[in-house]
Order: structure tokens, then C-alpha cells, then sequence
């Protein structure tokens, strides 16, 4: 048997002090996550986590950090490598229909994300925002995608 981790893209998109989070079913449960997803084959870690960031919430941004990259052995038995960056916000398309099974899109407080008891899908969803929060950036140009 082949062991591979999933390699995932997330954002961190913050405006008036409020971040883009998503509120999406896990199983019978209902979670928040920063619009995050899989990076397909052929993308690039840049545009996994803006074509992610659309599908999820309605909202085009544009990436400006690197945050870092965070390892997550899930409960499951997946192990995820998370690569999260922050992004702005460049433009809302409010008919545009969200992924399955994303429930909702909201703007929430940095409190309200780090409140205990907050359903956060995993720990990295406010480890990732603790790091923003803590000023953690970095260039992306720190991320090399090899074009054959």
C-alpha cells in the first residue's frame, strides 16, 4: 500500500477586520473552515487556493502571503499538509452558486473564530489564524511551481 497526504490550499481573507470563513456539513455535524479545498492535478498551489476561495464563498481574491504550511493527522487516519495563504478580497459574485457541501459563507470576527467552543472543522483553522493575527507573512515568491 502507497501512504500519500492530501495536499490542501486554504485563504485567509480579512476586510473591516472581518474574515471570509465558510460553514460547511461534516457528516451530520456543521463546521467553519477558511475557504479551503485539494489542489487538483495541473494547478498551481496560486490558483488551487483562489479557484477554492471562488467556489466556496462567491468571492475572486488575490493572494499576498505565503502563511505557512501546516501538517494535520486527522482523526480519520488522512494526514493533510495544509498550505495557507492570506488574500484580498477583490470582488463578490453573489449568484454564483457554492460547492457542495457548503452551507454558507460568512464574514466573522477574529473573536469569534478563537472563542472557546468554536466549531472549527480542525485545529488548524485557528492555528492558521493566530499566525495571521500574530503578523506571520511570508513573500510568495518563497513557493517555486515548476512549468515542463
Amino acid at each position: 500500500m502507497i501512504w500519500l497526504a492530501h495536499s490542501s490550499v486554504a485563504t485567509i481573507v480579512e476586510h473591516n477586520g472581518r474574515f471570509l470563513m465558510v460553514e460547511e456539513r461534516d457528516g451530520d455535524a456543521l463546521v467553519f473552515n477558511q475557504p479551503a479545498g485539494h489542489l487538483n492535478e495541473g494547478e498551481t498551489l496560486f490558483t488551487a487556493a483562489v479557484r477554492e476561495t471562488l467556489e466556496e464563498t462567491g468571492w475572486d481574491v488575490e493572494l499576498t502571503h505565503l502563511l505557512g504550511l501546516y501538517h494535520y493527522p486527522a482523526p480519520n487516519g488522512v494526514t493533510y499538509i495544509r498550505h495557507c495563504f492570506a488574500a484580498k478580497p477583490l470582488r463578490h459574485l453573489p449568484d454564483r452558486e457554492l460547492d457542495t457541501p457548503i452551507v454558507a459563507a460568512h464574514w466573522l470576527t477574529a473573536g469569534e473564530i478563537m472563542a472557546p467552543g468554536f466549531a472549527a472543522r480542525s485545529p488548524i483553522v485557528q492555528r492558521c489564524l493566530q499566525d495571521y493575527l500574530d503578523g506571520q507573512r511570508y513573500p510568495l515568491a518563497v513557493i517555486y511551481h515548476h512549468r515542463p
